[in-house]
């Protein structure tokens, strides 16, 4: 190598080669004298501080790679050999690899058959398999960190943001994966565990089928499907005629809970074989990608760029916030949101915003969003003391009307809902009268349940839509309750 940016050697490893350069830093061909063999050298960026240990920072994961990988020894992982440091550039000696990535295959629009696709993901189990059974949950399984060899071998790559059991390097509510990969738990900074790799294994079974991943869209979009929609089944997808079977497995593998999903990997995999009725060559798809089109030649000063991933709940945000709200006051209904429905709350606060114009309509609109009912109640309550009991305030801190119309939901207050205000007796019966127009006579107790143990007139509007099951006649009811002086 002649180009002066990049050194010749790092620690005993001798440079021969950059196989590509992305945000984070190099990789190079190296290779190794001692017991002469050819290393891939995974480097960290000499501008990162390589001593930030903090959750999610680019030495923590780079450590972590290391770390996670180096207790792992299986054929169908990337071996990793040795971690250190040279010149003030961290690196990691790993196992060198011929082949392309599976993304590289679905960009170029090949069609595995459906004997390919059972022998891929048999391959992909076992090894995720192996990676759980030694405590690492990857978290990060998509088709660019998926390598299919030449010899017709898988191998799983990239273990940088992937969780050792008997660590902490990333936070409960810290937002770290590629978005159209992620599960549901990711997204809404709930606790997780193996099952993460299940669902991502998920998406990638979906995009052999179809050639495309279960959900597109922008970022904010990606979460918002993720967490409420189910994709098309495969076999219904135009121009893919893939065996309904597909679609009973694929629905599993995505569930929204992860108590829903497959519960081991070795579970998944027999899913698969037992539906297609007959032991697979797990390699026999080499024949299939041997015939993709071929890789343009690689220049060693001409490298590829990895694609981008996303790693906090902050680059995912999407759009700026509206620019007809004050941002101090969006920060702290996000605040309050993001403890019942964890980092999603960045993305749902600014959705709501742009429909909004005063704090009682966001948070009533919001309330939707938080599924369950004492959760619900508790972020309704909370909203209250900031609303309080005057007048509705404009984004602007002017005081102001709430808006006339209502936000169509099962369970929240309508935007026309007085989130502030004393809940008393004289409330309390005109509510019933009220719900006594949708449920009859036993609105007289459900009142009286609603009213128990709160001060609260939002939770107490909240729980008194709950008995109402039409969905107009709710909205209908949420309009009326709002209306209450």
């Amino acid at each position: 190598m002649s180009d002066t940016r990049h050194p010749q050697q790092l620690g005993k490893y001798r440079i021969t080669e950059v196989l590509g350069e992305g945000a984070m830093g190099v990789v190079y061909k190296g290779f190794d004298p001692d017991i002469q063999r050819t290393v891939a050298l995974k480097t960290i960026r000499t501008q990162l501080d390589t001593e930030d240990d903090s959750p999610g920072a680019a030495a923590s994961r780079f450590r972590n790679e290391a770390q996670a990988a180096g207790r792992l020894a299986h054929p169908g992982i990337v071996g990793v050999y040795d971690f250190g440091r040279d010149q003030h550039v961290a690196y990691i000696a790993m196992e060198f690899v011929e082949g392309r990535s599976l993304a590289s295959y679905l960009t170029a629009k090949v069609r595995f058959t459906d004997t390919d696709i059972v022998g891929i993901m048999s391959q992909l189990l076992d090894a995720l398999g192996h990676a759980h059974d030694k405590g690492v949950w990857h978290r990060d399984i998509k088709p660019a960190n998926i390598i299919m060899t030449t010899g017709g071998r898988l191998k799983v790559a990239d273990f940088g943001i992937a969780r050792i059991e008997t660590q902490h390097l990333t936070q409960t509510h810290y937002m770290v994966g590629t978005p159209s990969h992620m599960a549901p738990e990711q997204f809404l900074g709930k606790p997780m565990d193996r099952r993460v790799d299940i669902y991502g294994a998920g998406v990638v079974l979906y995009q052999l089928l179809t050639g495309r991943a279960p959900f597109v869209g922008t970022t904010e979009a990606l979460m918002y499907k993720v967490v409420n929609d189910m994709p098309e089944p495969p076999s219904v997808v135009e121009g893919v005629a893939r065996p309904g079977w597909f679609d009973g497995i694929i629905a599993r593998a995505l569930a929204k809970r992860p108590a829903d999903r497959y519960a081991t990997t070795f579970e998944f995999k027999q899913a698969l074989v037992d539906a297609i009725g007959r032991n697979v060559d797990d390699s026999a798809w080499e024949q299939t990608v041997l015939m993709a089109p071929p890789r343009p030649a690689r220049s060693p000063l001409t490298p590829t760029l990895a694609p981008p991933s996303v790693s906090s709940a902050s680059s995912g945000s999407g759009a700026p916030p509206p620019s007809h709200w004050d941002k101090a006051q969006l920060n702290q209904v996000e605040m309050t949101l993001a403890r019942h429905v964890g980092p999603l709350a960045s993305v749902l606060v600014r959705r709501a915003a742009r429909e909004c114009h005063d704090l009682n309509e966001l948070y009533s609109k919001l309330a939707d969003q938080v599924p369950d009912a004492r959760a619900r109640d508790a972020f309704l309550g909370q909203a209250s003391l900031v609303t309080g009991g005057s007048s509705p305030r404009t984004a602007g801190g002017t005081a102001g009307t709430p808006s006339s119309g209502g936000s169509k939901g099962s369970t929240g207050a309508s935007g026309g809902t007085m989130l502030g205000g004393p809940l008393n007796d004289a409330v309390i019966d005109k509510a019933q009268a009220l719900l006594a127009q949708h449920v009859g006579p036993i609105a007289k107790v459900l009142a009286k349940r609603a009213a128990a143990g709160t001060d609260s007139r939002a939770v107490f509007f909240n729980r008194l839509a709950e008995a109402v099951n039409d969905a107009k006649a709710r909205d209908k009811l949420l309009a009326d309750l709002g209306k209450l002086n």
